[in-house]
């Protein structure tokens, strides 16, 4: 087993905070991994992590081999690199974030073919709708929604994505049609909220005569799952604030409506966010050209005229 295997397997644990979860990651046995880390322990002479049944934390021998260890498979990545940029012959893991509803309709749909251009390439895609972090969770892109908290980080503009405030027709006929925001928070409309911990955003920012404003909606329905939410909203529950592309075919159908119109929400910024140093990897700079070109098409659309 080679010794570059061992760091390898030893940063995952440090990123993932699991020996289980580096394994998976990295397609390998619980046993492996854990051998991994123990040889490279034995061969470094220190504990690099204090192991319980329940937890996993680093040592500061741990915290001060992992910056050094990233360092080496950064200047291995650069070395394929500079062969991959010779050769085109791309090839390694790509490690790849997105919300659900972006991840479900945009992406996944679109890694086949281009793993199908690219067949030493293997994709790692991890869809979820919380905020994640890319240094510390060994993400190589993310896409999202919105404005990043991380100034530190590079962004690359795709699209602004218009939204809507929807309902179903049954939520309609039991509580009436809200003009616009003040009617939504006067007649204590049930609002639905997408929300994760540690999220900032509790109101509903809408474009109205005098420009944007917030508004402190309510509602007893709260999750992190975009999609759950228009599951909610198409059940009668309430009022779902959706990116467009998210509902396009419930708003053509009917089983949606648009309501509030006067005050439709404010278009929201699709991007990817990376570090200066994954693009340096050829693979990671082409998925996201791949990509960008395909969602800024896949975003622009809008519903049937009624």
């Amino acid at each position: 087993m080679s010794y570059f295997d061992n760091i390898r397997t030893f940063v995952r644990v440090y990123e993932l905070g699991s020996m289980s979860a580096a394994g998976r990651d990295l397609r390998v046995s619980p046993a492996v991994t854990s051998s991994r880390i123990s040889q490279l322990e034995e061969h470094l002479g220190v504990r690099l992590f204090q192991r319980t049944t329940r937890s996993l934390a680093p040592t500061e021998q741990g915290k001060s081999f992992y910056r050094g260890a990233t360092e080496i498979l950064e200047s291995v990545e650069r070395a394929e690199a500079q062969i991959v940029n010779i050769t085109e012959n791309l090839k390694g893991a790509l490690y790849v974030a997105a919300p659900l509803g972006v991840g479900r309709r945009l992406i996944a749909p679109q890694v086949p073919d281009f793993l199908k251009q690219y067949p030493e390439v293997n994709m790692r895609l991890r869809l979820t709708d919380r905020n994640v972090d890319l240094t510390t969770e060994g993400l190589d892109l993310s896409f999202f929604l919105g404005q990043p908290e991380d100034s530190n980080l590079r962004i690359r503009k795709i699209a602004d994505v218009e939204r809507v405030l929807c309902a179903s027709p049954a939520y309609i006929a039991a509580r009436g049609m809200p003009a616009n925001g003040d009617a939504l928070v006067a007649d204590n409309h049930e609002c639905l909220s997408l929300r994760f911990p540690g999220a900032t955003e509790f109101q509903w920012r809408l474009s109205t005569p005098g420009g944007p404003r917030r508004f402190r909606v309510s509602g007893r329905y709260e999750l992190d799952d975009g999609d759950v939410l228009t599951d909610w909203a198409l059940a009668g529950h309430g009022v779902a604030m959706k990116p467009v592309f998210e509902v396009i075919e419930h708003l053509n159908a009917g089983t949606l409506v648009p309501v509030a119109v006067e005050t439709p929400p404010e278009p929201i910024q699709m991007a990817c966010l990376f570090t200066h140093r994954r693009m340096q990897d050829p693979k990671t700079r082409l998925f996201m050209e791949f990509m960008i070109e395909r969602i800024a098409k896949a975003v622009r659309v809008t519903p049937k005229p009624s």
